[in-house]
């Protein structure tokens, strides 16, 4: 993009966020629902975590049980898509590549937004229009950008894009006249800043500080006093001075947790082999993407504690490796012997997980002389699981105990394919 050299070079961000952007998901490969009402629920089909705004307009609340809106889901011909993590990570990264391409630099926040530097840059918003327009086109996501000289400007800028159309979903405070930014400002609760939360808001409203505008014009001393270096921060990005940077690299874990509530009750030892392989698998993935290996391995097994009738059983278990690594299969020995010491017949398990602690960088790590050392073909057993796995689909190839039983699975009964990182799903012309 035009660098503008007679624009003073102060720091301008954007926040590009992809709205409702599950339900997004599930209407790109269909052009049929394009203008149904569409949700999409949590893990085990439980309750609404996305919502079309078609969903909205009809008043479906998020968090809302499905339970609880079967009979709208009747008689509005409501859309029901189970949670597809597979698909909505791979439009995420899609979306992102998009973004990267009309920007210097970028920092993936969530799923769903991106911070941009856009400093020096000239013609914001036609940028801004431009961002939206690419998006859509590589993902047929429906954007809204935000445009501020901080982040908490940009993301303010955003909510004010999303929330009135007439911006054509692009605010810009960068280039607006003070008088409209203030008359903006005066107009947002203070709880819809970032980083305000509840407890709070309410505090700052029993000051008399109920809008965006007055926290930007508060006494910055006294917040600070009052509410520390945090909220103070706040005030300050509000007026447009950057105290928060863009942060291209994401810091490496120290611990890696996985974990899911299963579709159904389980008793069997083989159901929960399965879940705690197949977390194992995930959570190393992760700590190789990373470049970290890794000595520490936590097991957990839990019943439902809601269930007051049945038999409670809380248990967790941890043990060290011989040697720091990222080796999925040796860290599964040592999690299945954990599994083995915690597993209790009788009990009607709800949940399994893992956790991988004692993480360190693989490479610039101090090494123990006398401590055996990874087998080189081990390593490059890992690298070809994960360059499989990534060219044909999560779980390609995996450890067998992973698929002695599918009794501990999610319930997915509305669940989409995977269009875009699964061969046999690809969408196909008839």
């Amino acid at each position: 993009m035009p660098v503008d050299p007679a624009k003073p070079h102060l720091p301008v961000f954007t926040l590009v966020d992809g709205n409702s952007f599950y339900a997004s998901c599930e209407k790109a490969f269909r052009p049929d629902i394009a203008h149904r009402p569409v949700v999409v629920l949590s893990n085990n089909d439980g309750c609404v975590v996305a919502r079309s705004a078609e969903a909205k307009a009809l008043g479906i609340s998020m968090g809302v049980p499905l339970f609880q809106i079967r009979q709208a889901i009747r008689k509005h011909g409501i859309l029901v898509f189970s949670s597809n993590y597979e698909l909505y990570a791979d439009m995420s990264a899609r979306m992102m590549a998009a973004i990267a391409s009309l920007t210097p630099r970028i920092e993936v926040y969530s799923i769903d937004e991106c911070f941009a530097d856009l400093t020096g840059i000239a013609e914001l918003q036609q940028l801004g229009t431009l961002i939206r327009r690419r998006v859509y086109k590589w993902t047929r996501i429906t954007t809204c950008v935000g445009i501020g000289h901080s982040k908490v400007q940009a993301k303010l800028a955003n909510h004010i894009a999303k929330k009135n159309p007439a911006w054509s979903g692009v605010c810009n405070l960068v280039d607006m006249e003070p008088d409209q930014r203030d008359a903006l400002l005066a107009d947002i609760p203070v709880n819809n800043i970032w980083g305000i939360g509840r407890k709070l808001t309410s505090h700052l409203q029993g000051m008399g500080i109920l809008t965006a505008l007055q926290l930007r014009d508060a006494d910055q001393g006294t917040i600070r006093k009052k509410f520390g270096v945090v909220v103070e921060r706040i005030c300050r990005e509000l007026a447009g001075h950057s105290c928060l940077e863009l942060s291209e690299v994401t810091e490496p874990k120290q611990q890696i947790i996985r974990s899911r509530s299963f579709g159904q009750l389980v008793t069997d030892k083989d159901a929960l082999q399965a879940a705690v392989t197949t977390h194992i698998s995930s959570a190393l993935e992760a700590l190789r993407e990373q470049n970290s290996v890794a000595s520490i391995v936590s097991v957990f097994l839990d019943t439902n504690r809601f269930r007051q009738q049945d038999a409670q059983y809380h248990a967790s278990q941890s043990a060290a490796l011989a040697f720091p690594t990222a080796d999925t299969i040796e860290f599964n020995r040592v999690a299945m012997a954990l599994l083995n010491q915690l597993y209790r017949p009788g009990y009607l398990y709800k949940k399994a997980g893992v956790m991988i602690a004692g993480i360190e960088p693989a490479t610039g790590r101090q090494v123990d002389l006398f401590a055996p050392q990874p087998e080189p073909e081990r390593e490059k057993l890992m690298q070809a699981l994960d360059t499989l796995n990534g060219k044909y689909g999560r779980g390609t190839v995996h450890l067998a105990s992973a698929t002695i039983s599918e009794n501990w699975r999610m319930s997915r009964q509305n669940l989409s394919p995977c269009y875009t990182t699964r061969l046999k799903e690809l969408v196909t012309a008839r």
